[in-house]
């Protein structure tokens, strides 16, 4: 009995461990340029690992990253949204606020 409440206790802790990490989806329309980063027109999941945004591609998985400022809001956002200007045949992303969190990723200008 001891013995599966120890296993018990360190089966939750180790998925403590894991949880951490959030992704959040993002959807291009057209190609966009984020950070130093090109990305084709899809979808992403995006996460926050330091002073690096991870972008992987929700049908190939491949993922890519780049450096980013991390900015706490006030209060939190209610929809995921992304900041960006046309830069020619693309989109060039400033920044994108996480829906659901008070979290907002600046990319380089």
């Amino acid at each position: 009995m001891k013995k599966s409440l120890v296993l018990g206790f360190v089966l939750s802790l180790s998925s403590l461990c894991f949880a951490g990490q959030k992704s959040y989806d993002v959807i291009f329309s057209a190609p966009a340029t984020v950070g130093g980063v090109k990305l084709a027109a899809g979808e992403y999941k995006v996460k926050v690992d330091g002073a690096n945004a991870i972008f992987t591609d929700a049908h190939s998985l491949k993922s890519v990253s780049t450096a980013v400022k991390v900015e706490t809001a006030a209060k939190k956002f209610q929809y995921t949204a992304v900041d960006a200007t046309k830069d020619g045949a693309g989109d060039k992303v400033n920044a994108i606020e996480l829906g659901g969190s008070t979290t907002k990723l600046e990319f380089a200008k």
